[in-house]
């Protein structure tokens, strides 16, 4: 990768080990018995419930950063329970989730109801509230969550008209080298080094955005997809939709500008080393993540992140999500 790149091995603050057995304690009682429940409403209302059982500290931190994601627009905790005797083999079939009861999953989904509402697109994962994020044979050189080849950055879902506005990642387990980095950059670093011009185009509506990969075979299409800005909102503090694999310049300033915001973001991101037990919380309006290449083994303990979305108004989709549930249809 070229441009600065800041390789950040730890977490901006680890639970204390009573914290972490409280936070434990919780995620067993939802997970209790296993069953398909994780994308239940009834679950999810138990978990947003034990959300305010959960250690103070954790539920300050999350708290504070839903007001203000700060200059990098990235929380992680280290600490949090995933049962690491109890995991099975790390998946390998493209699209893998979760939807039985897990420590991990309900981890993941008591902290995305602290944050908002968790989400999931139906076109995607098949709508799963927990996805996995793991290495796929035959996927290496795609680039997506499948793939072990770098991942651009970019904004989750931008294409849609109700991306989330978190993105929220578990570690499981870290890839065997070591290797595997979360590659962040806050638009609040990244946006003072561009140029007037540069900043003027990415707020005109001269760029398309299509659906990712992940979406299926036909999601590359842009049919109907209709031009809009790269940031947008307060000139001050502006928020982003853009993603480097599928966003489409339409004009020569916008390519430029595409390309100008693009070393930006390199000359400001951070790597992030995951270990097990950390959770990473990304503001999707204001940051944009990749990874960096690593090698999987595919023997049953590769590099596994747990994902879900979360909304602040799960009220502002309504038309999209049928029964008032949490998976967007369309």
């Amino acid at each position: 990768m070229s441009g600065t790149t800041h390789n950040t091995a730890a977490a901006d603050w680890t639970l204390d080990p009573a914290d972490a057995a409280a936070c434990e304690r919780l995620a067993r009682t939802l997970s209790a018995g296993g069953h398909d429940q994780v994308d239940s409403p009834a679950w999810v209302a138990r978990a947003r419930d034990a959300w305010d059982e959960l250690p103070l500290p954790l539920r300050r931190a999350v708290r504070r950063f839903r007001r203000h994601s700060g200059p990098h627009g990235t929380l992680v905790i280290g600490g949090l329970p995933v049962d690491r005797a109890a995991l099975p083999a790390t998946p390998s079939v493209l699209g893998s989730v979760q939807r039985r009861a897990a420590v991990p999953a309900a981890v993941l989904t008591m902290v995305a109801c602290g944050l908002g509402e968790p989400l999931a697109y139906l076109a995607e994962k098949t709508g799963a509230l927990v996805q996995d994020v793991v290495p796929v044979p035959g996927q290496e050189s795609f680039h997506s969550n499948a793939g072990s080849v770098p991942l651009s950055f970019h904004t989750e879902n931008g294409f849609h008209p109700h991306p989330p506005d978190y993105v929220v990642f578990l570690c499981l387990r870290a890839d065997h080298d070591r290797t595997a980095g979360m590659r962040v950059a806050g638009i609040r670093q990244a946006v003072p080094l561009l140029t007037r011009a540069g900043r003027e185009a990415l707020f005109a509506p001269e760029f398309i955005t299509t659906p990712p990969p992940s979406f299926g075979p036909d999601a590359g299409s842009g049919a109907g997809a209709e031009p809009r800005p790269v940031l947008f909102g307060a000139a001050e503090d502006p928020d982003i939709r853009m993603a480097q694999l599928v966003t489409s310049p339409l004009t020569p300033r916008a390519t430029a500008a595409l390309a100008e915001f693009g070393r930006a973001c390199e000359a400001t991101a951070r790597t992030l080393r995951l270990v097990p037990g950390d959770l990473v919380v990304i503001d999707n309006r204001v940051t944009v993540h990749g990874r960096t290449a690593f090698r999987p083994r595919y023997d049953g303990a590769d590099r596994w992140l747990q994902r879900t979305y979360v909304t602040t108004d799960l009220r502002r989709s309504r038309d999209h999500r049928p029964a008032d549930g949490h998976v967007l249809a369309r």
